[in-house]
């Protein structure tokens, strides 16, 4: 996509921030790949008609999600404690008729189906990463590898009926072509159906001065605002919102169609907040990006300070959103030695762009650093209670959201 029209309203976007000529977020490659890498211009506009924020440019999803996809959710522990309890509310809430179905949009290795699938539950997952999803195949998930449109809906009603749930964990915002996918849900979902989908919430964004959630996965920046407006479109509307902490902000959202179940007040309340946070306002934007430019400053200013100090700094968590945050603040393998990471797809590979080495776990604990820089911010706690030897032998934790700061 590339376009400065926007993709839910087709208004004309405002563009607030560009970050420069940015790689693909999860495009860990090999020395052989350098001369071949892809780079876009990382740039969000926000549009003062349907409220949306969004990508100008998103490059070909071909080239973000393919057989060598890097990003598997079973790893975090606290991804799955997550997962579980969302499963356990749909199939208490939702799933009253009898020999029901669930089916799961981005349903990845099957981290969240497979708590359905366990239970005897019929279920759909749509995964379009090919290794992915035949990992979840192996677990004896049904999935189905194509990106998801009318045409997928149609079948999977076809093969299998309506659905009672849809499902989709940060993978709405990942999808430039919204109207054809909700075309879709019109199609899959029983008239008495239910949408739950969890995506990063631009009010979390704004807040924290978050600007890692910005990269080429994610089109979108959704807040209940712009949604109502796009769900309306089609029929539903937002009955119900639900605040997470995972991924460093998230909200949660139940959909319907419009008038067939009972609006909660948390989605009223919910628009009074972004009221109060200005996210309807263009000037919130140019604010934000005020406040970005700023902890580019401070961090890199913090990394050259200490590179001149004689100490090592190593990153933790080899994330996609560790790709705005090398390239947009110019930091190389001089002030970051190397990123550490669990995922052995990305280790013995370079970061996107800045080409810092990613390396196995077990270097970070071999020979501690002075400094982790968190990259991983958002599992911070979980990273926090596995790292306490880190801690007690000196370690300390550099944090860039909300602030630059040195966590003692």
């Amino acid at each position: 996509m590339n376009t400065r029209q926007c993709l839910i309203c087709s208004a004309s976007l405002e563009p607030f921030i560009s970050f420069g000529q940015m790689p693909i977020a999860n495009g860990f490659l090999t020395p052989a790949d350098y001369s071949s890498e892809y780079f876009f211009e990382l740039q969000a506009g926000f549009c003062g008609s349907c409220y949306m924020v969004q990508l100008i440019e998103q490059p070909r999803r071909e080239k973000m999600f393919h057989e060598n996809y890097a990003f598997f959710s079973s790893t975090s522990t606290r991804m799955a404690k997550h997962f579980e309890t969302l499963a356990e509310l749909v199939k208490a809430r939702y799933l009253k008729a009898s020999d029901p179905l669930v089916v799961e949009l981005g349903s990845n290795d099957g981290i969240l189906l497979g708590h359905f699938a366990r239970s005897g539950i019929r279920h759909v997952g749509v995964e379009p990463s090919a290794n992915v999803a035949q990992v979840a195949r192996e677990k004896g998930i049904c999935t189905i590898s194509r990106f998801f449109d009318e045409d997928l809906a149609q079948q999977i009603v076809t093969d299998h009926g309506q659905a009672d749930v849809i499902l989709a964990a940060n993978v709405m915002c990942h999808i430039p072509y919204l109207h054809s996918v909700l075309d879709g849900f019109g199609k899959l979902l029983k008239s008495d159906g239910v949408i739950i989908f969890e995506d990063p919430y631009l009010g979390d964004i704004v807040e924290k001065i978050s600007y890692d959630q910005i990269y080429d996965e994610h089109a979108f920046y959704f807040s209940v605002a712009s949604l109502s407006f796009l769900f309306a479109k089609h029929g539903f509307e937002i009955v119900d919102v639900r605040p997470q902490s995972v991924h460093g902000g998230s909200m949660r959202y139940f959909v319907a169609r419009t008038g067939v179940h009972p609006v909660d007040p948390s989605v009223g309340a919910q628009l009074a907040k972004e009221d109060q946070l200005g996210l309807r306002d263009s000037g919130t934007y140019v604010t934000l990006r005020h406040n970005v430019e700023r902890s580019r400053d401070e961090l890199l200013a913090l990394l050259k300070r200490l590179r001149q100090e004689g100490k090592r700094v190593v990153g933790y968590g080899a994330t996609s959103k560790s790709t705005t945050v090398t390239n947009y603040c110019g930091l190389t393998a001089e002030l970051v030695e190397f990123i550490s990471d669990t995922t052995p797809i990305k280790q013995g590979k370079f970061s996107p762009g800045v080409h810092i080495p990613v390396r196995p776990y077990e270097e970070f604990r071999a020979h501690y650093p002075d400094y982790g820089l968190l990259f991983a911010w958002n599992h911070s706690g979980e990273v926090m209670a596995k790292e306490l030897d880190f801690r007690d032998k000196g370690g300390k934790w550099i944090s860039y959201v909300p602030s630059v700061q040195i966590l003692e």
